[in-house]
């Protein structure tokens, strides 16, 4: 089940999700807009290397926007964070960003339950485009969750601003 713009509304108002700042025009039918928030985060060398640490590069966005290149990955983050310890989130572009070429969050739209910060999104432009920080950039959506609850604890866990790629500490879990 996936809940109405109303329960989304209902659910922030007793605290069954917590999405901040939260604005009620931002409400749809059936998700909550998310805005972009001022920092970029892109990798530096042309070859990442997923066992490894990459060194990364922060983009402060300016007030007239910042244009994003085709063949590369930048890495942002919502303004609001957002979380719940019931409902399971999942995060996707909006169509009218997705029309402008930018693809947002194509390989992990799923959050976990009892994640709560600042979701980073993947962007990927097919051609130059100008993004600007509060722009509405996704929109997420919260479904009923059926079993046991086994809350999320995880490396990204109240995550501010984007997060680099640490899938290089689930290998190192594994050798050790």
């Amino acid at each position: 089940m996936i809940l109405t713009g109303p329960e989304i509304t209902e659910s922030v108002s007793d605290g069954r999700i917590a999405i901040s700042p939260f604005s009620p025009d931002q409400v749809n039918p059936n998700s909550y807009n998310v805005t972009l928030g001022g920092t970029l985060m892109s990798y530096r060398d042309k070859v990442v290397d997923a066992y490894r640490p990459n060194p990364t590069e922060t983009i402060q966005l300016p007030e007239d926007g910042y244009v994003l290149r085709p063949d590369q990955l930048y890495l942002g983050h919502t303004e609001e964070r957002i979380g719940s310890d019931i409902y399971v989130p999942l995060l996707f572009g909006r169509s009218s960003v997705g029309r402008l070429g930018l693809f947002v969050e194509i390989t992990a739209p799923i959050g976990d339950i009892g994640f709560h910060g600042q979701w980073t999104l993947m962007l990927s432009p097919v051609q130059p485009l100008r993004v600007y920080h509060g722009m509405k950039i996704g929109q997420i959506m919260f479904f009923v969750s059926s079993g046991e609850i086994d809350l999320y604890a995880g490396k990204y866990q109240s995550a501010v601003g984007p997060q680099e790629s640490r899938y290089w500490r689930d290998r190192m879990a594994v050798t050790s």
